[in-house]
């Protein structure tokens, strides 16, 4: 039987090599100029800006929300089905593959990645913010009771659960698989060879893998400006250090500067060495916050908040008829139209580094272990919050007054109060770096047409991008600059949800193309 999906299209054929650097001509120039150019409208008319994108992101909320909520179901029963189906015995990389990691150094890349920095930022005033009615409360309850607290939990629990990890082992595993098994270039396009064959390498892929460099480079920056913001807020709350744009533009500047060095010393020298400081410093603050705290509110948060999770997993999916649609549009469409407007950088990230795993195994860690993490990290920090609003206990008894504050309120009521903040701090600032850098591999590896080996240059000149665009904006435009930048990266998500809806169809025909193909090889 022959593999009909080898392709004669070399990795790198349509690259060009100056300044030290090899680059996609068309994927790099145009990313780079449409970047520039809405950096530069940004800065020069940031309020204006920011009504547009906000404009089309309430648009896309608004009419698209059906397709966002369908599509995350989608994603959950898609990828479950391709674990358990014989499909999931297939080797990313063939049979004789193994990995590249530990299983513990893989976990700690792909969950800093994914959602860690999100963790630090939301643990705290999410749970609070539901809870109470800050915008909405899930699925209409009455807000500061104890139902309240209980559907808050597993609301919070819900937007950071399976549906959107769903969504980056789609497209994680796609990625993997045709890179490792068919040896296609590690892009968005190479997906969609089984649909379009050769066609993917024309205009349509080149649109496609712009549009995931755009989705990621906005995202990043994002998430680098506001975490600016927090760090900054964390250091005058701890320290009585000025949280203005100075402070802020030095967070960022470290940052940069420590992701520079990390980026430029490659997957084990850099990234590898700063999740797995992560995730250390994490299960030491987690670690902290349950003993610490009300250890035994925690255990009973953890059961109810696993418990509210499966109970109300199917209404919180639903579409239909939804009476709190404040709440529905407002946070679950906005945190979906998120997730998949980041997939292109987290499952790209994810499938670079999951080379030897079978789709079964890749799948079931992407889906179960960061669940699970995330149950007993919503539930202790976000429990312990509640429970010290409901004792009366602090300033997050009048609600959230600043995102970038809740976690160092919630920490104020607990002993060594400063030791725990600054930890919190430092924590913030690593899992930025790690986001950075990991980012800063995925968009090269795009605009080098799909080469992992790509100079180093290139890697160090988009790790600086993010941060310069970070700093350029909140110089330029502060609140309304980022976002414009938000609005603009969650407006993607709309047309890219189609992408990865067709993504999945051709991962599915290239899994059982690859299943008969070596059925068909044994059997001889």
């Amino acid at each position: 039987m022959k593999d009909a999906y080898k392709t004669q299209y070399v990795v790198g054929q349509d690259n060009i090599r100056c300044w030290g650097m090899d680059i996609h001509r068309l994927v790099f120039c145009f990313a780079a100029i449409f970047t520039l150019l809405f950096i530069t409208v940004t800065l020069s008319s940031p309020e204006p800006t920011k009504k547009v994108f906000e404009g089309s992101k309430s648009w896309s909320i608004i009419h698209g929300d059906a397709l966002f909520i369908v599509s995350g179901n989608f994603f959950v029963l898609f990828t479950l089905c391709i674990a358990l189906s014989p499909l999931g015995r297939i080797r990313l990389g063939g049979k004789e593959a193994r990995p590249d990691f530990s299983i513990l150094s893989w976990f700690s890349m792909l969950f800093a990645a994914g959602m860690g920095i999100g963790l630090m930022f939301w643990s705290v005033a999410e749970p609070v913010g539901y809870y109470t009615n800050w915008y909405g409360t899930p699925l209409g309850v009455t807000e500061k009771t104890p139902e309240a607290a209980k559907v808050a939990l597993g609301a919070t629990m819900f937007h950071w659960g399976l549906h959107p990890w769903a969504i980056y082992a789609a497209v994680g595993v796609s990625l993997a698989f045709f890179h490792y098994n068919k040896g296609l270039p590690l892009t968005i396009r190479s997906g969609f060879y089984p649909l379009i064959k050769d066609y993917c390498w024309g205009w349509f892929g080149h649109l496609v893998d712009i549009i995931a460099v755009l989705a990621t480079i906005f995202g990043l920056a994002t998430s680098l400006g506001f975490g600016a913001m927090q760090a900054a807020s964390g250091l005058e709350f701890l320290f009585g250090i000025d949280s203005g744009i100075e402070t802020q533009i030095l967070v960022i500047a470290g940052v940069t500067a420590v992701a520079v060095i990390s980026v430029a010393r490659g997957l084990d020298g850099g990234v590898k060495i700063l999740s797995n400081i992560n995730m250390c410093l994490a299960a030491a603050l987690l670690a902290f916050v349950f003993i610490a705290g009300p250890t035994s509110v925690i255990l009973t948060s953890i059961a109810s908040t696993a418990l509210s999770y499966a109970e109300n997993i199917i209404p919180f999916s639903n579409w239909i008829a939804r009476e709190d649609t404040k709440f529905f549009q407002g946070w679950t469409v906005f945190y979906w139209a998120w997730w998949i407007s980041w997939s292109p950088f987290v499952g790209m990230f994810i499938a670079r580094i999951s080379k030897g795993r079978t789709v079964r195994e890749f799948i079931t860690a992407v889906l179960v272990v960061p669940t699970f993490v995330t149950l007993a990290w919503m539930s202790t920090f976000g429990g312990t919050a509640l429970e010290q609003i409901q004792s009366g206990t602090g300033a997050l008894v009048d609600g959230i007054s600043d995102v970038s504050l809740a976690m160092f309120q919630m920490l104020q009521n607990m002993p060594f109060a400063e030791m725990a903040s600054f930890l919190t701090i430092v924590l913030v600032l690593v899992f930025f770096v790690t986001s950075s850098d990991s980012g800063s591999l995925v968009v090269d590896s795009i605009t080098a047409g799909g080469k992992l080996d790509a100079p180093a240059p290139q890697r160090i000149f988009w790790a600086t991008m993010e941060g310069v665009i970070a700093a350029a904006l909140l110089i330029g435009g502060g609140n309304d600059a980022l976002g414009a930048l938000q609005a603009a990266s969650i407006t993607i998500g709309l047309p890219f949800t189609v992408v990865l809806i067709a993504l999945c169809l051709g991962l599915y025909r290239g899994l059982r193309h690859e299943w008969e193909f070596v059925q068909g090889i044994t059997a001889r």
